[in-house]
Formats: structure tokens, sequence, C-alpha cells
């Protein structure tokens, strides 16, 4: 195995860890709303950090997802194609998912750096700086454009899996 390839698998593999503590953490605000209810106390800004942790946890997982075979796929369609159809089909799929990816990044990026210069915060009773949960959205679009390129340069060197 290539130093790139297990640079690619430890980022891919911090993704992963990374949707997985987004996870927790709306599993634990989830519980704190629950027990605050029942002891007559508030939890503030409860079900807005939960969602900005349940977009954190879907960009995160994007890229540990394609890597897995898990996103949907129109194998049926594949299936029926001759080899080299079939290959020239995901090879423009792969590449215009990755040219997609790609400039959401960037715009995403570009989001954070904004919402961080004017300060934004988020509008609830918890005065979160936006660019926090963002950057969640920017890295997880990153990682997918990483893993739609490796997918792409792999199919496109006739490599398997």
């Amino acid at each position: 195995m290539s130093l790139l390839e297990r640079a690619l698998g430890a980022a891919f593999r911090l993704a992963e860890f990374l949707a997985a503590l987004m996870g927790l953490f709306i599993l634990l605000v989830i519980l704190a709303q629950v027990v605050g209810r029942y002891l007559g106390l508030v939890v503030p800004s409860a079900l807005e950090v939960a969602g900005f942790a349940t977009a954190g946890l879907i960009f995160l997982g994007l890229a540990p997802t394609l890597r897995a075979g898990g996103h949907i796929r129109v194998g049926l369609l594949l299936r029926r194609l001759p080899p080299k159809a079939r290959r020239l089909a995901e090879a423009l799929s792969l590449g215009l998912g990755l040219l997609g990816a790609l400039f959401a990044s960037l715009q995403m990026w570009l989001r954070v750096g904004e919402s961080y210069r004017y300060g934004d915060l988020a509008p609830g009773l918890l005065p979160l700086p936006l660019w926090l949960p963002q950057s969640f959205l920017a890295l997880g679009l990153s990682f997918f454009a990483l893993a739609l390129l490796e997918a792409w340069v792999r199919l496109l060197k006739g490599v398997e899996g």
C-alpha cells in the first residue's frame, strides 16, 4: 500500500470518526432535552445545535459511504451496458460528480470565510458562530470531492474495488 493510499485511508477514517462524533453529540443533546424536560429545565437552542450536528454528520459521512459503496447507483442500467459503455458511463458520472463536489466545496469554504469575517451568529438563544457548523459541511464536501477523485482515478486506471 502506497503512502498516498494510507494518507487517503486516514483522511476518510477521520471523516468517519467526526461523523460518528456528530451522531454522539446529537444523542447527548436529545438526552439532555429529555432529562431536562423531566427536571423542568430547558436546554437552550438544543434543536438548533442538533440540526447543525445532523448536517455535519450527513456531509462528513459522504466520503466514507462512497468508499464503502453505500451510495445509490443505477445498477440496473449499468449491469445491462457492455463493459466499455459501462466504464464510460461510470467515468462520466464520477467526473461530473467530482466537478459538482469541487464547486460545492469551494462555495462552502467561501461561505465559512465570509461568516468568520462578518462574525455571523446563529439566530437562536445560543450565540454560536456560524462558521463552526459550516466548517463541518465544507470539510465533508472536501472529503467527498477527494473520494470522488480517488474513485475516478481508480476507474481510469482500471483498478477494481
